[in-house]
């Protein structure tokens, strides 16, 4: 069968593969519990993850293939409208709510990107566009659960929020495509959509504080491990620069944030 290399991503890039009507990609150590989840979710009514088939005698997992639209930095037009982003939002939430109905006790999970205070629903912690499959512009589906972990709903919001309205500076989110969206806006359109009370709101922005105050601290481990991955972006990124510079920018604009949400 002819294989099919599916671009993007930076951990497994050139290393996933449509087979047909499945995709192999690189497993891990927390892959069997990651595809026991994603079966159980199976029997909720949330559709919106790859079934999972196994995994192979090679190492690499199996994965039904989700048809749809992924895109990959410089992100286009129609993957950056505030349709596309709430449609994510609600995505997001429909997937907490079917793994409340799920095991989350057994098993293990990675603890890279996890929230430190665990929780009660199943938490992507990865959600960038490159990790969403769209259909006529709306999200349907979430990829790569590589660092899925139990957590609390606000702390997966505010990592998607992070890497998709986005909350970076202009010269990192110009990088992948992003040019005079109204940030603030964008973040307000978030959690409205997903609909968060007040009291998460303002938890989203504490934890995006904590989370732009250690920002490079996990790409800076991958580069000092020597994923080829990691180092072409920490090269291609200006290196701790990058991330200094976020820092800089989060602390004259967070207030304008902070407004949106009231």
């Amino acid at each position: 069968m002819d294989e099919e290399v599916l671009h993007g991503g930076v951990a497994n890039a050139g290393a996933v593969i449509r087979a047909g009507q499945h995709v192999l990609r690189p497993s891990n150590e927390h892959s069997e519990s990651i595809h026991q989840a994603l079966a159980a979710l199976r029997t909720t009514d949330f559709e919106g993850a790859s079934n999972p088939v196994g995994i192979e005698p090679d190492g690499r997992e199996r994965l039904e293939f989700i048809k749809g639209d992924v895109p990959i930095p410089p992100y286009p037009d129609w993957a950056k409208t505030d349709d596309a982003l709430s449609s994510v939002a609600v995505l997001m939430r429909s997937l907490h709510d079917a793994s409340t109905q799920i095991d989350l006790t057994t098993g293990t999970w990675s603890k890279e990107m996890a929230d430190p205070q665990s929780g009660p629903v199943l938490c992507h912690n990865d959600v960038c566009l490159e990790n969403v499959v769209f259909r006529d512009g709306r999200a349907v589906a979430l990829l790569d659960f590589d660092f899925a972990a139990p957590g609390r709903r606000v702390f997966d919001v505010a990592s998607f929020a992070r890497m998709c309205v986005p909350i970076d500076d202009d010269i990192n989110a110009a990088r992948l495509g992003w040019s005079d969206e109204d940030r603030p806006g964008r973040l307000r359109l978030v959690v409205d959509a997903y609909g968060l009370e007040p009291n998460e709101r303002a938890e989203v922005l504490e934890i995006l504080d904590r989370s732009i105050e250690a920002s490079g601290e996990f790409v800076r481990r991958r580069v000092e491990a020597g994923e080829p991955g990691f180092v072409k972006m920490w090269e291609e990124m200006g290196g701790s620069e990058r991330f200094d510079r976020r820092r800089r920018w989060w602390a004259q604009e967070r207030a304008n944030f902070a407004a949106a949400l009231q």
